[in-house]
């Protein structure tokens, strides 16, 4: 209760801060609205603003869930094959090292304006963290453990599942806890680009028309959205028990 007291004075005190800065130096509105400009905004717009959240909150996750399969299998064929490493990591890395801001375009070009650009967008940018996560995961099993399950008569499968799975899943939840808020940045990317609907649709229009208050409204929105999703892991991740065995 103390932290949450801590939590709400901190942010309390900096608005106030801000709105009396904007309000004694006569900052325009459009260049810099006070928040109580912004909340009135956002109740103003709070329908529309609703059911934007809801299309881009199922746009991350729909994009997080694919690059999280996409990711664990991938990087668990990395770890296991040395064919793949040698072949398939430096494409992975080469996609990575890519601007996602300058594939964006061709998302549209490739899949159109609807939902599947969206979807390939966040792809993309949550991806990566999974494959290295997963990899990171697996290689922190200790040799002589490996050896002690093979001397034991364990077979492959037995000895991924009783004894790399677990030792992977703390890493491979720190990576899942990375890669939620790029799935959040993806989605937005993908609306900027080319959307008629989304938060990021919402930014654009209200930039068009000169709505600064609106703009800070779903920013801060997409914020809320990012932190309660992050939050949403963070707690999961807490449900892994193997963290605290030392393997």
């Amino acid at each position: 209760m103390k932290r949450i007291a801590q939590t709400i004075v901190f942010w309390g005190v900096l608005l106030a801060l801000w709105e009396m800065a904007v309000t004694y130096f006569k900052v325009q509105s459009y260049l810099m609205p006070p928040p109580s400009a912004i909340f009135r905004a956002a109740w103003e717009v709070h329908p529309q603003m609703m059911a934007d959240t809801w299309v881009t909150t199922v746009e991350v996750l729909t994009g997080f869930v694919a690059a999280v399969a996409g990711g664990l299998v991938i990087g668990v064929v990395i770890s296991y094959s040395a064919l793949a490493r040698r072949t398939l990591y430096p494409l992975v890395t080469a996609l990575q090292s890519m601007p996602k801001i300058a594939l964006a375009p061709l998302m549209i070009v490739w899949f159109g304006y609807g939902f599947a650009s969206k979807l390939a967008s966040t792809f993309l940018f949550a991806f990566f963290p999974v494959v290295v996560a997963t990899m990171g995961g697996l290689a922190s099993v200790a040799r002589n453990l490996d050896e002690h399950f093979r001397a034991l008569g364990a077979s492959p499968w037995d000895t991924f599942w009783r004894l790399y799975l677990p030792a992977a899943l703390p890493a491979f939840a720190d990576g899942l806890k990375i890669a939620m808020p790029l799935a959040v940045i993806g989605a937005i990317v993908g609306e900027f680009i080319g959307s008629e609907e989304g938060l990021g649709h919402l930014i654009v229009f209200a930039s068009a028309a000169a709505r600064t208050d609106v703009m800070f409204a779903a920013i801060l929105m997409v914020t809320l959205l990012a932190v309660a999703l992050y939050w949403v892991i963070e707690r999961l991740a807490r449900f892994v028990w193997w963290r605290g065995i030392n393997v």
